[in-house]
């Protein structure tokens, strides 16, 4: 500093004092100081007043000298105390120096920095809010600083500023809010407190309404709760706590759409506690504004579906998890549906679609077909469509959510709980809201065919209960129910084509006429033709999955739809199967299925029933068997069916024996079926079952002889099965015998098969 410069007013003793090393020298030049300003306040001469500030400002408090820049920051303290409650009208430039001063290197100048402007914001008091951003701003650089003096210095100097805030109802928050936004997202652990800190002071104060901009600061809020900091952690759980208080008191004022994507986004961190966090704030507000989410479907599927598979050690945050995805499939009704007479096909091309832009910008998040259905979403907030306003009417578009539902079922690595999560979707879009449901079929089909192979039951159990709603509601009835519903489908699933020579005989058959008087018999549309044939091509193609899921799927659909229909178009479809191996391993289960399960027992009721001659053609066919090569295969099949005779299913036919005269030809094809035995466990099953046959003439009544013609008592006699039986014992003992005597033991062939 040059020494001959005219610094007047200031005298040269003064100069000399603030350029002094000591700090007690520097102090002393200051007392001048503000003695001399108290004379120009009094005199009212503005102009020295300005000027001496000018003059500690540029010569001192900006100077290449440190020591110089020490008596600038005092003296500028200095004139803002004389000038008392008139220091307002010139804080512009009694702060910008000081400031300034925050960046020095050297932290005993930060530290006089800070003194400074604790005496001039404790002298000018609300005077200093207009200027309250660029001291926030100094502030927040001293929160980090390293040097503990000046951290403690600015933590004074924090707590004045909170308090004027306090206690003043003329804060700026529309011009801070942009600075605290940019704030909020420092990654250093001081300077987040003390953001935090502000936060909470700005929260308690009653004229400031602070949840009006909660959009801007949330996403910055989540990420310092995930800072390493215990306290920051807790703080923050704190300021999130009391803004989630403040919006069940107060959802009508909650801008929830515009935060709907930041809770999203943080519903799929990998820290737990920012997570369960998010998870809770999305169920409050699926719950607090209902319909309002909706658009935004898709991305809280993404987030939640996953949640739902996890284990105990995140029990917590799964159990939300599950409550959000209950309440969100609450919001979707009947009323989403499109009306009852859908738009023709070039209405529904020409029209734009509003979720057009919505499908390309979840991409990344919601399994769209150039990207995995767990990938994170980006950093922006951007990914959705902001509602203009909550009360607008909420559309329910269904491409978004359909590709997310899609995405999760074809990843085989997602877990069991969030499969069925997913197949509980589909099937609740699919009564709910069919007619829009049915525009997506065609994609889902082939996914939900490949989930029959899932190894959980449950999961194989839900997926049936869809593919049965697909096949029977009646949106998806269509004038031609052979062709495919799209070029998609006739390029990628050309499996789905349905044969024309068989759709009138599955279709239109008398039989299927006939159930029409039952309430309960499902409507069958289009796409159970469908079905069946994809069925019959999967298990012909995964002959593992008929075998060990075969009986099983087929028992439930039974349950799902009419067991008649089923059979009747899987015996339609088999018609035409050229693989006959697969046929009869196909007719061979259709015939277990129906002989012995209990989902069957209507329609064995049902085929009971029939006025046909069922016994008559069982005997004609078992004659035929004397022209066919007798295998081993053939004799186990026969075995298999004298066991199943022996089944409680069969009990009425066991029962039918006793009525010898009505059933004759019951009894012959079973002893058709004795002959065709060698000796063996089955032949004397069901030698010892015959021999229980009685007498018809023992059975008769006196009220039968008498209406009996004479000449049938004559001319026919009865015939007796018991000495017949007898007969053919006898022959076959002979024939033991002689095998005996010839290989000198006594083999024969004893097939047992268990059911």
């Amino acid at each position: 500093m040059n020494p001959e410069k005219d610094f007047a007013p200031l005298t040269p003793n003064i100069v000399r004092a603030l350029n002094d090393k000591l700090y007690e020298k520097r102090k002393v030049a200051a007392l001048e100081i503000e003695k001399l300003v108290r004379e120009f306040v009094a005199q009212n001469n503005t102009v020295q007043i300005k000027h001496v500030i000018q003059t500690l400002s540029q010569e001192f408090a900006l100077s290449q000298h440190p020591h110089s820049r020490k008596g600038g920051l005092i003296g500028l303290a200095a004139c803002s105390i004389a000038l008392g409650k008139d220091s307002g009208l010139y804080l512009k430039e009694l702060i910008e120096p000081v400031l300034t001063c925050f960046n020095d290197a050297d932290s005993r100048l930060r530290y006089y920095a800070c003194e400074a402007l604790y005496n001039i914001v404790k002298v000018a008091r609300g005077a200093v809010l207009p200027h309250f951003n660029v001291l926030f701003d100094g502030l927040s650089k001293l929160a980090a600083d390293p040097d503990p003096n000046v951290k403690s210095g600015s933590e004074l100097l924090d707590r004045l500023l909170k308090d004027i805030v306090t206690e003043s109802n003329k804060f700026d928050l529309v011009g801070f809010i942009p600075l605290l936004r940019e704030r909020i997202y420092s990654n250093n652990q001081y300077a987040r407190q003390f953001i935090i800190s502000w936060i909470l002071v700005l929260e308690s104060v009653p004229d400031i309404n602070l949840l009006d901009y909660l959009p801007e600061i949330l996403d910055g809020l989540f990420q310092i709760l995930g800072d390493n900091g215990k306290e920051i952690r807790k703080m923050c759980e704190v300021v999130l706590g009391e803004f989630l208080k403040e919006i069940k008191k107060n959802p009508s004022s909650v801008k929830f759409a515009e935060m709907a994507n930041i809770l999203v986004i943080h519903c799929q961190t990998t820290d737990d506690l920012i997570q369960l966090t998010a998870m809770c704030w999305m169920r409050e507000f699926i719950q607090l504004a209902g319909r309002v989410m909706l658009p935004y479907s898709s991305g809280i599927l993404t987030a939640v579906l996953p949640c739902l598979a996890y284990d105990d050690r995140k029990k917590s945050i799964k159990e939300v998890a599950n409550v959000c995805n209950q309440s969100l499939m609450k919001l979707v009704t009947p009323e989403d549906d499109e009306p009852d007479e859908p738009k023709s096909a070039v209405q529904k091309q020409t029209e734009p679609n509003p979720e057009d832009s919505l499908a390309k910008q979840e991409g990344t998040s919601s399994g769209g077909p150039d990207s995995s259905c767990d990938s994170s979403f980006s950093s922006s907030i951007s990914v959705f469509p902001s509602a203009c306003t909550d009360r607008a009417p909420v559309t329910l578009h269904l491409d978004g959510i359909v590709q997310v539902l899609n995405c999760h079922l074809s990843d085989m690595a997602i877990g069991m709980m969030t499969r069925i999560a997913v197949l509980k979707w589909l099937y609740h879009l699919y009564i709910k809201t069919p007619r829009k449901m049915f525009r997506h079929t065609d994609s889902l089909f082939p996914i939900l065919l490949q989930t029959l192979s899932d190894e959980s039951d449950e999961v194989v159990l839900k997926d049936l209960e869809v593919l049965a709603e697909i096949a029977s509601s009646p949106a998806g009835q269509t004038d031609d129910p052979g062709q495919p519903d799209g070029p998609d489908l006739q390029i990628n699933h050309s499996e789905l084509q349905v044969p024309t020579s068989g759709k009138t005989s599955l279709l239109n058959t008398p039989s299927t006429k006939g159930l029409e008087c039952s309430p309960s018999t499902p409507t069958m549309n289009s796409y159970f033709y469908k079905f069946m044939i994809n069925l019959l091509q999967r298990f012909s193609s995964e002959r593992k999955l008929l075998e060990v899921r075969g009986p099983f799927i087929i028992r439930q659909l039974c349950l799902l739809l009419n067991a008649e229909n089923i059979f009747h178009s899987m015996a339609d479809i088999l018609l035409r199967e050229e693989d006959l191996k697969f046929a009869s391993t196909m007719v061979h289960t259709l015939n277990t299925i129906l002989l012995t399960s209990t989902e069957l027992f209507q329609l064995r009721n049902q085929l009971k029933d029939l006025k046909t001659l069922n016994y008559r053609h069982a005997y004609d066919l078992i004659q035929k068997f004397g022209d066919l090569e007798v295998t081993v295969d053939f004799l186990t099949e026969v075995d298999k069916l004298v066991q199943l005779i022996e089944c409680p299913i069969f009990t009425y036919l066991r029962l039918q024996l006793l009525d010898v005269k009505n059933n004759p030809y019951l009894i012959k094809a079973l002893y058709g079926l004795l002959m065709l035995l060698p000796q063996s466990s089955a032949f004397q099953l069901l030698s010892h079952r015959l021999q229980c046959v009685p007498n018809p003439e023992l059975l008769q009544t006196e009220d039968s002889l008498k209406a009996a013609p004479k000449s049938q008592k004559c001319d026919s006699p009865s015939i007796d099965y018991a000495e017949l039986l007898q007969h053919f014992e006898k022959v076959q003992n002979q024939h033991l015998e002689v095998r005996h005597q010839r290989s000198g033991r006594g083999d024969h062939l004893d097939r047992r098969v268990v059911l």
